[in-house]
């Protein structure tokens, strides 16, 4: 039967069968091989199937036992033979197809790594997930079975035809009629099976997303009452459902019965015109016999190449999203500048050194200072120290929409700048700029007197540590959630940064404690214990800049008094950017800066700015929500 699988065909079919080729080429040989097995096998079954006319002929009619014997044996070792290739190039494919799956895999994972975070921003999660699942699946299906049952099966029909023209081509005139009617037949079931495929797909689409809200929302769905309601939208959906997949179904199940009735139709007829062929003396015995098991095998090929045409499609279609995909421009990085340990000499110059990072209270006395420094195109060296500083930033996420105009300001090492304003006004745009996850329109963002866009992106994030609203854990032990701010810490740093952090009261009374597992983003935590890991993540990384966007924002108050302590201690001699809504957590910074209309409009420390009377008064004494 002719299924019709679910998704859109191909837009450029011979650009993607290249691109695929491509990962082929990697095994030609085995490939090959697999070919040629392929041949071997389908040759078999055609020459067994001939045979039977000298066996008959030669051995059978003349009553020769001996020769029988013989002939037997030889078709016994090549059905042998075409069995062993079966075997053969059936193993074969399987490790072929497994071993370009895995490298489409690595080759999509490694690509999507590299694409920038605007990408992200246009496409769901689910639409990139789809890639590494239902397509790439698809694929692998299509390799394991498709591929050589495709060439099997075509090789199988085009020697059947040819077989039956050998033998009588008067008497293949029929067959090929017959096949002609089953070509046709199947190209109407399957263009009328297809448009309720196409619903059908639409609907089931409709009625998953449809469920995956309900559950996702069952608080909401019983506090409002709103079972009945929804019950009754599910029936009407899932009965949409049934009418396209009863359908789709319909048409596609009288495929099968329908061409093995034209089959039993083609038998009957080809074997009473051969028959009586074989009684006027225009056909030999031998030759009616394979003729009419030639004739009984006819439409299985045919019916089998149609089935892994859809099959091959699919997959093909599947690649193609795979390759585009994969066509997706990366993330440009002209940076040359990078960033290195060094050791600072006597005479205070700098020197590389693959020597471990240390600080400065954890060297041994006497022993040279290890830093991280910049390592300029020209081969000297800056050292790293934090001053970030804006000069006249213009930045839209859409060239038609200005989200920053003008952003002027300078944080120096040590610093703690704080950004208050309205929700929108673009405190968290202009930390996303200094990490460079977009790119500004015009102005220059520099950091220690270096163009960021001169930097290398890795080197550059590298030196910077930030804490988002939105945590995000890793499945793994809460100490491999913590050290993936630095996998190279020691389990002692692990729990030092978690001290800091003041989770490390609440690890301790886990169970497991450090060793605790995490799954699901951290769902056995609540949302302040996971706020807690992701501030001793960024701890336990010390970098020269920290950014905290509402990174204590599910945190309570009285531990958020402890951790900025911690985080005092951590963050002396660096930079620290803050974003925050409580006021209160912004008041001990030595610059807050205020951003309303897409623009910095005021800047001062917190008793400048209260006694200026401005918007921050505002905010401050509640006269104006920063919602």
């Amino acid at each position: 039967m002719a299924r019709y699988i679910g998704y859109k065909r191909p837009k450029n079919t011979k650009k993607t069968i290249q691109s695929l080729l491509h990962y082929f080429g990697y095994h030609k040989w085995l490939l090959a091989l697999v070919i040629l097995l392929v041949f071997i096998s389908t040759a078999a079954n055609l020459m067994g199937t001939y045979l039977l006319k000298p066996v008959i002929n030669r051995f059978i009619l003349p009553g020769d036992r001996q020769g029988l014997l013989q002939a037997v044996v030889a078709m016994a070792a090549m059905y042998a033979c075409g069995a062993a290739a079966t075997l053969g190039y059936k193993q074969l494919m399987v490790i072929m197809a497994q071993k370009v799956i895995r490298r489409i895999r690595a080759d999509l994972f490694e690509h999507v790594q590299q694409l920038p975070l605007p990408y992200f921003d246009a496409h769901t999660h689910g639409e990139l997930m789809s890639r590494f699942t239902n397509d790439v699946d698809t694929i692998q299906e299509a390799l394991n079975d498709s591929f050589t049952l495709l060439i099997q099966s075509f090789l199988l029909f085009t020697g059947t035809i040819a077989m039956l023209m050998i033998l009588n081509f008067r008497l293949s005139l029929i067959v090929v009629a017959f096949m002609i009617l089953m070509i046709l037949f199947i190209r109407f079931s399957s263009r009328r099976s297809r448009r309720y495929f196409q619903r059908q797909q639409a609907e089931l689409a409709r009625i998953n997303g449809f469920v995956e809200e309900m559950v996702a929302g069952q608080k909401v769905e019983k506090v409002f009452n709103h079972e009945k309601a929804d019950f009754e939208e599910f029936c009407r959906r899932n009965e949409e459902l049934r009418r396209a997949s009863t359908g789709a179904l319909t048409y596609s199940g009288m495929t099968i019965p329908s061409i093995v009735c034209l089959s039993y139709i083609n038998y009957a007829i080809s074997a009473c015109v051969g028959g009586m062929l074989a009684l006027s003396g225009g056909l030999d015995l031998g030759s009616l016999s394979s003729y009419l098991v030639y004739v009984r095998q006819s439409a299985q090929p045919l019916n089998q190449f149609t089935q892994q045409v859809n099959f091959l499609l699919a997959a093909l279609s599947g690649a193609e999203r795979i390759f585009e995909l994969m066509e997706e421009p990366p993330e440009e990085d002209t940076g040359q500048v990078t960033l290195c340990r060094a050791c600072r000499e006597a005479d205070g110059s700098l020197r590389e050194t693959s020597g471990s990072r240390q600080e400065a209270g954890d060297r041994p006395a006497g022993a040279a200072e290890t830093v991280l420094a910049w390592k300029l195109p020209d081969g000297t060296f800056r050292p790293l120290e934090g001053r970030v500083r804006f000069e006249n930033v213009v930045f839209g996420y859409a060239p038609e929409k200005t989200v920053l105009k003008g952003i002027s300001l300078e944080a120096e090492p040590g610093q703690k700048i704080a950004f208050v304003g309205s929700t929108g006004a673009g405190k968290t745009t202009i930390i996303n700029l200094v990490n460079r996850f977009y790119e500004i329109s015009s102005g220059q963002i520099t950091y220690d007197g270096i163009n960021i866009r001169d930097i290398r992106k890795k080197d550059l994030r590298q030196s910077l540590s930030m804490v988002i609203q939105d945590t995000h854990l890793f499945t793994g032990t809460i100490a491999d959630n913590i050290r993936y701010g630095r996998l190279d810490a020691a389990d002692e740093e692990v729990r030092r940064a978690a001290q800091i952090a003041n989770a490390d009261s609440f690890i301790r009374r886990l169970p497991q404690g450090y060793d605790t597992m995490l799954y699901g983003d951290g769902s056995n935590l609540s949302q302040g214990q996971r706020q807690l890991l992701a501030i001793a993540r960024a701890a336990v990384s010390r970098p020269p800049v920290l950014i905290l966007d509402e990174a204590t924002s599910s945190i309570d108050t009285r531990t958020e008094r402890l951790i900025e302590k911690g985080m005092d201690a951590i963050m002396e001699g660096r930079t620290v950017f803050v974003i925050a809504h409580r006021l209160s957590t912004v008041r001990n910074s030595e610059k807050i800066l205020v951003l309303e209309q897409r623009q910095i409009i005021e800047q001062g420390n917190h008793e400048e700015l209260v006694a200026k009377g401005g918007r921050y008064y505002q905010l401050y004494t509640g006269q104006f929500e920063m919602e």
